[in-house]
């Protein structure tokens, strides 16, 4: 893959990978441009590796995935929707975010399951590419969209 082919396939799906990492993020912008930059450096270093066989964004997904999961400064699982307001109300702006009720309430979720239900539903992967991107089986992704499903209905109360 040429540099040229791939800053246009980058700037088509820029958007699309913030958005995912801020809701893995939940709502924490700084951490999601950290990791959308360290992703994309991951992703132009392995370029000469990808195939086109398979869309882009699934794979530029899966390297941003990886790399969510090995940051150690993460968004860390908080137990309860208090726990994680006490968390985001002493961060200044993030606090205002529009959609701060499901941002705590993602924050509250495991990492897989923050994962799976971010994927689905907020980028509309089906549940065989999710399995790609997240490195398991169907199976495990069923069971984790419906564990944070199960989880979000409860601590938003829907």
């Amino acid at each position: 893959m040429t540099r040229s082919v791939f800053i246009a396939l980058v700037e088509r799906e820029q958007e699309a990978l913030r958005g995912f990492l801020l809701a893995l993020c939940c709502g924490k912008k700084s951490d999601a441009d950290d990791l959308a930059q360290d992703s994309l450096v991951k992703a132009y270093l392995s370029s000469a590796g990808y195939q086109e066989k398979g869309r882009f964004r699934s794979w530029l997904f899966k390297i941003a995935y990886n790399t969510f999961l090995n940051h150690k400064a993460s968004c860390r699982t908080m137990d309860t929707l208090d726990e994680a307001r006490t968390v985001i109300s002493s961060q200044s702006a993030e606090s205002s975010f529009e959609h701060q009720s499901l941002y705590l309430a993602l924050r509250t979720l495991p990492p897989k399951e923050r994962s799976a239900i971010t994927l689905y539903y907020l980028n509309g992967y089906d549940i065989k590419e999710i399995a790609a991107i997240t490195d398991t089986s169907e199976d495990a992704v069923k069971k984790q969209l419906s564990r944070g499903r199960d989880k979000l209905k409860a601590r938003l109360k829907l």
